[in-house]
């Protein structure tokens, strides 16, 4: 049974499950009484070991796992508040410790120790931007947040002008929530009322290339509506699908030039005049520039819907213009495009971290 204000759902239970299969009976303890800390820290480590379950799975890698702990077990969190203070933006009153934000530009101060003495979340974020600028001496710092903490970005961009570093080093982008559909059912989802979808069970649903090309596919600052349904379709109404048909389909052709014998390498592609042909090319031609663009203003959103485009580009050519004629030149030059356009969306699809399916 889950004590009252708890977050319901099966994972917990499963988890409650693992701790009394380890602990045993050594977990009862009279209302009131703490559990020993090695109960907590497992607890942790199981739920730490189903989010990396959970990335792996969509293929999300992280470089580093960071520990909130890691800030005041190593000093980091003393020598930030220090800093604060030294430079005058920390006051204490109404038996707390704040930051005074306020005079940076925020709407209010912002309390850093409560009267319990107990340090606040934004103590401890504000520790960790000085242990990726000043300790990890960063360049630059992105942070990732989701819509629902919109009201935090001023005064984190002031904590970081406390510590003396430029605000414009840190970039914080918002993604807006997600909403789930099965076709035209919207799913209701309430994380307190335990009516929760996790990222596994999407994944497990439509796969990993499916749920990554739907969350890629939006911009930060537009709403998503994830329709389960649809990214399960095999068919061109469904984009991952029709990406990877393209995909699947040239290879289809170059295995049958294969088969024939055909030696294509040497294909003057000089002989494509068709405008199918040439819209094409230019399409491919695109890749390089747009990935410097997405690198510079950190839209990665871009990348499928190019890939979409090039399917497209690559579809509308294959309809025109028959890859494998009586023609023994002009087959050469465009096995030799055919070939370019499998590498550009092979290449495409890499970079959003799916598969390039061979068949399909």
């Amino acid at each position: 049974e889950m004590p009252e204000g708890g977050y319901p759902g099966e994972y917990m239970i499963d988890l409650a499950n693992a701790l009394k299969d380890e602990f045993g009976d050594s977990l009862l303890r009279p209302e009131g009484e703490p559990r020993p800390p090695e109960v907590h820290d497992r607890g942790v480590a199981l739920m730490l070991d189903n989010i990396r379950q959970d990335l792996d799975a969509i293929g999300v890698r992280y470089d580093s796992w960071f520990s909130e702990r890691s800030v005041y077990d190593g000093g980091t969190y003393e020598k930030a508040m220090a800093l604060l203070r030294e430079r005058g933006f920390v006051s204490e009153r109404e038996g707390a410790v704040w930051f005074v934000s306020s005079s940076l530009g925020d709407e209010k101060d912002n309390v850093l120790v409560r009267s319990s003495g107990a340090p606040t979340y934004f103590a401890s974020d504000i520790a960790y931007h000085y242990d990726k600028f000043v300790t990890r001496g960063f360049d630059r710092v992105i942070n990732i947040w989701g819509a629902d903490h919109q009201g935090h970005v001023p005064r984190m961009k002031a904590a970081v002008a406390a510590l003396d570093i430029d605000p414009a080093r840190l970039e914080i982008i918002i993604y807006q929530l997600v909403t789930v559909k099965r076709g035209d059912e919207v799913i209701r989802l309430s994380k307190r009322a335990g009516d929760i979808i996790t990222l596994r069970s999407v994944v497990e649903e439509v796969g990993a290339d499916a749920a990554r090309y739907n969350f890629v596919t939006r911009a930060a600052d537009s709403h998503m509506e994830f329709d389960i349904e649809l990214a399960k379709r095999k068919s061109a109404e469904n984009p991952v699908y029709y990406v990877q048909y393209a995909h699947a389909r040239i290879v289809g052709i170059l295995t049958q030039a294969a088969e024939r014998g055909i030696d294509f390498k040497d294909g003057d592609v000089g002989l494509l005049k068709e405008d199918a042909e040439l819209n094409l090319v230019r399409k491919m031609l695109r890749l390089p520039e747009l990935i410097e663009q997405i690198a510079l203003t950190n839209e990665p959103h871009q990348l499928p819907y190019y890939a979409t485009e090039m399917a497209t580009t690559f579809h509308d050519f294959y309809e025109k213009c028959r890859v494998l004629s009586d023609d023994e030149a002009l087959t050469r030059a465009r096995l030799k495009l055919v070939s370019a356009a499998k590498a550009v969306l092979a290449r495409s699809l890499d970079l959003m971290g799916m598969s390039a399916p061979e068949r399909m």
